[in-house]
């Protein structure tokens, strides 16, 4: 299926590794335009080799999405290189793994921080452009974490709750101004963080066998951990116009851990 994203422009944060790396080789695989972002250089500059894109398709930027100035100026650099934007994947963050024991309030404080702006200080000033392209789509990369508590990830849980919430106001908020907003929840998905884990753990278990344990003991109903890829195509569905009917969903990514009906 042509997913209609040919010489569309898409600012993806976080596009160095993982989902955000994935998602970005598979919209240049669609023709499409990307402007990124990430907090290392070297890792970065990496990831633009790797994706070989031809010449003026990816317009790649260290930057911190905690940074309003730098974000106001990473759209500006999609404005100024493509014309304008139809897309935004917020995708920047990370997990922090402790129970309600071992965290205070500024541990809460700075994961919603993390959460908030890092959708915030992005769709924000990407607005004035997103609502000048026919098409303009906003994806959040959320967790199932948002819609059923972990205790081992307290913190986390918290600050994804919220942010599905204002996700949702987002895509009310805007849907008159032409611009939908989706989320996708992940569950547990081989990355960066979770291979560093494995190596942290002490385990003398070979990685596939480390991950099917966990994957039982999470109730992962497939058994096993998803790819960036798996969650690359959800998210280039829900910037496609293929799915212009759909705003204000959370689409769940999990391999069947999602324990509640909604």
């Amino acid at each position: 299926m042509d997913l209609l994203l040919h010489d569309r422009t898409y600012l993806v944060t976080g596009g160095s590794s993982g989902i955000g790396d994935a998602t970005i080789a598979l919209l240049l695989a669609e023709g499409a335009n990307v402007v990124t972002c990430a907090r290392r250089p070297d890792v970065l500059a990496a990831a633009v080799a790797r994706w070989s894109a031809p010449s003026g398709r990816v317009v790649a930027v260290p930057a911190d999405v905690r940074d309003p100035d730098a974000m106001a100026a990473l759209v500006a650099d999609a404005e100024r290189a493509f014309g304008g934007l139809d897309g935004v994947v917020n995708n920047a963050g990370q997990s922090r793994m402790a129970g309600l024991d071992k965290v205070g309030l500024e541990d809460f404080r700075d994961e919603l921080d993390l959460k908030f702006s890092s959708v915030l200080n992005v769709v924000q000033p990407a607005l004035r452009l997103l609502e000048h392209s026919p098409v303009a789509s906003v994806v959040t990369v959320n967790a199932v974490l948002a819609k059923q508590p972990e205790t081992r990830l307290v913190t986390t849980s918290a600050a994804r709750a919220g942010l599905l919430n204002l996700t949702k106001s987002m895509s009310v908020e805007y849907a008159g101004r032409g611009v939908r907003v989706n989320s996708v929840c992940l569950g547990l998905v081989d990355t960066g963080q979770w291979r560093r884990r494995y190596e942290s753990s002490g385990t003398e278990e070979d990685f596939a066998t480390w991950e099917r344990q966990i994957a039982a003991d999470r109730g992962i109903a497939l058994g096993r951990f998803g790819h960036a890829d798996e969650v690359a195509h959800a998210i280039a569905f829900l910037l496609s116009p293929r799915s212009s009917y759909v705003t204000g969903a959370a689409l769940d990514v999990c391999g069947g851990v999602a324990r509640g009906i909604f």
